[in-house]
């Protein structure tokens, strides 16, 4: 689908137009749109190139170290410290969003009991958990648990109740067959794993986050080597290479069929030990950041550097996911999945329909920190689309077009035309004779100067005339009541205000007063292309939609004689109406030649009509939109489409799951 059906269809796509507060263009659409978006430089295929093997490449001396500004420095100073100082603070459990008591996400957890003091001799256990994903989200199948000295005292497969999806083998080694035998359950684990901590037990993991929510358990002292070797820029270490860089461990062998939640749970474990024996100066001196950055950039297939700079401007989106020690998810149909699927940290899922791309993403997205899923639809011709994009146009150009009148023949023009060019920008104006009386035909530039025209002049008297202002009636504007209703709500323009009689001053005006518009964002003043010179109209855009509407009360009021209304097209939207090449006023052979009879009609409708189609996915996007996390970012990216007279351009549509609206005053010009 592309931007062409968006506004074709535009009341079918309620959720999209409500909830998605940003539209902007994209460029019309490449021989290869996908590789564009993620910033792939060239195809290549096999998995990223892995780091050589042998040792990690040697620190910097010590002389080129600045501990000072080590991050590990930073959060515990240079001195050893103590057990208590390593655990998670209650703020940081927050942040990482560990499982707590009194979490509404959180109800139907088990709390490990564990409640005594803690003190530096406290015991440690090193915990790790295999997880499955399962029809509603992923499931545990797997916990270990090591006591100090690298004792495993705990080692379990556990069934899950729900039925198994994907049991992620290549990760974990768990097949069907092995299940067969498991009887295992979620709740025999939460009660032996309660049984074995002590009171003051101090669980150790990497991530742990996932584990304790995998096993749906509450425990109060953690320590978490992901954030106990704390890293620049929030990101953090692999559990591999922390195990390397530390320890000299080699661990997840590539040539090891899955991981041994075993070995990470020690691993985990003899990293907090070592933190605490040897303290933070002694990491530190280690230089992790550079280590991390020169094995990262390997992997990612560019030179090493002797800095910790962040990579090139020009990295990839599946390099900088990797660097950060995550996986992107792709899921598309079968048919279009090669293009990312040959990356070894990009997690693709191939499907048969897109309903199933649909179920598979609601399942996997929240798993993942970035996620792409690809629709795909069979493009129209380039001369269906043609044609729609030419009656699109004309329908613009037709709800931007006002009649005025009647007059008499002797009637003087003068007021009703210098009304009428109050509202906004004109392209033309015409006598239309056809009629018993006169008419004015008025086009104009913006489609808020005609609706404001309706809006204001319709039966006021001019020259002791009652005027009718109203639009032409075609098959193209029959439902434009309910399309100008829908427009005002359109999340993007709710917040904007148009505005016509505006002066050149008018913005250093504004400033001066920007007091009196709290929540104003930006001043949108247009040119003229052939000038350059300001055009006598603007759009003023606001935090706020109250902000907005108590600013209009004042711009239109008797201190600043202007007109205006609240606004009804993105600004994307003027730029691409332009882009169309120049027409006669009613271009001919625009009419989809009809179904031989209404029944046939309506069947269509029913099935295959592209109307049904934008609905339908409309709706689904909905729903997989309600299963994001909060204050997920998404786009909504619908690629540009190839007419006979060349290619289109995209829409591209942002937005923050429950993203709260700002009353902070703020100014943009």
């Amino acid at each position: 689908m592309s931007q062409l059906h968006f506004y074709k269809f535009y009341l079918e796509f309620e959720f999209l137009r409500k909830i998605f507060r940003h539209k902007f263009c994209l460029p019309p659409q490449s021989s290869n749109f996908l590789a564009d978006i993620i910033g792939l430089q060239k195809k290549t295929t096999g998995d990223l190139p892995k780091t050589s093997k042998g040792s990690l490449p040697s620190s910097s001396s010590k002389a080129n170290i600045n501990l000072h500004n080590d991050s590990i420095i930073q959060k515990h100073g240079s001195k050893k410290v103590g057990l208590s100082c390593c655990l998670l603070t209650m703020e940081e459990m927050k942040t990482f969003h560990f499982p707590l008591q009194g979490s509404p996400d959180c109800e139907n957890f088990i709390p490990t009991k564990c409640n005594g003091s803690i003190t530096d001799n406290s015991p440690l256990f090193g915990l790790a958990c295999e997880m499955c994903l399962t029809s509603k989200g992923r499931e545990l199948t797997r916990i270990s648990l090591v006591a100090e000295g690298g004792c495993c005292i705990m080692d379990e497969l556990v069934k899950p109740d729900i039925r198994i999806v994907d049991y992620h083998t290549s990760f974990s080694g768990i097949t069907k067959t092995i299940f067969n035998s498991v009887a295992t359950k979620l709740k025999d684990v939460q009660r032996q794993l309660s049984a074995l901590l002590p009171p003051d037990a101090v669980l150790v993991g990497h991530s742990l986050d996932l584990d304790l929510r995998a096993l749906k358990m509450i425990h109060p002292y953690l320590i978490d080597t992901s954030l106990l070797y704390v890293r620049e820029q929030g990101r953090r270490f692999k559990l591999k290479f922390l195990a390397k860089a530390i320890l000299g461990k080699d661990i997840q062998h590539p040539n090891t069929l899955q991981h041994d939640a075993t070995e990470d749970a020690r691993t985990a474990l003899e990293l907090a030990q070592y933190f605490l024996k040897y303290g933070p100066k002694k990491i530190a001196e280690l230089n992790l950041e550079s280590l991390g950055s020169h094995q990262e950039l390997q992997a990612a297939g560019q030179k090493p550097r002797n800095t910790t700079e962040i990579p090139h401007p020009n990295t990839s989106v599946l390099e900088c996911v990797n660097l950060v020690g995550q996986k992107l998810l792709f899921v598309a149909l079968e048919k279009g999945a090669t293009e990312l699927s040959s990356y070894g940290n990009c997690e693709t899922i191939k499907c048969l329909s897109n309903k199933e791309v649909f179920e598979q993403a609601r399942v996997e997205i929240p798993l993942f920190p970035f996620s792409i899923v690809q629709f795909s639809f069979d493009p129209f011709t380039p001369v269906f689309t043609e044609e729609m994009s030419k009656r699109m146009k004309t329908k613009w150009r037709e709800m931007s077009t006002v009649y005025a009148g009647p007059v008499s023949r002797t009637y003087n023009f003068r007021p009703l035309k210098r009304l009428l060019k109050s509202f906004g920008p004109i392209q033309s104006m015409s006598f239309v004779l056809e009629t018993y009386q006169p008419h004015l035909c008025v086009q104009y530039e913006v489609l808020e100067a005609a609706q404001l025209a309706i809006e204001s002049l319709n039966g006021i008297v001019v020259e002791g005339i009652c005027i009718k202002v109203q639009r032409p009636v075609t098959e193209l504007t029959l439902d434009c009541d309910i399309l100008m209703k829908e427009l005002e709500r359109d999340s993007e323009n709710r917040d904007t205000i148009y505005l016509s009689g505006v002066s050149e001053s008018f913005k250093d005006h504004i400033f001066h007063v920007s007091s009196h518009f709290p929540g104003l964002e930006a001043v949108i003043l247009p040119k003229d292309l052939e000038s350059g010179k300001q055009k006598k109209f603007c759009f003023m855009k606001f935090k706020t939609f109250a902000s907005a509407q108590r600013a209009l009360n004042i711009l239109t009021g008797k201190d600043w004689k202007l007109k205006g209304r609240g606004a009804l097209t993105p600004r994307h939207l003027h730029k691409w109406l332009r882009g169309f090449s120049p027409e006669s006023r009613w271009p001919p052979g625009l009419r989809v030649m009809p179904p031989p009879s209404e029944q046939q009609a309506l069947q269509t409708l029913k099935t295959d009509h592209p109307k049904v189609a934008a609905w339908y996915w409309g709706q689904k996007i909905g729903k997989l939109y309600q299963n994001m996390n909060p204050g997920t970012l998404c786009l909504i990216l619908l690629p540009g489409c190839k007419s006979i007279h060349g290619s289109l351009p995209g829409l591209g549509m942002m937005g923050i799951k429950d993203e709260e609206e700002s009353t902070t005053t703020g100014m943009g010009l």
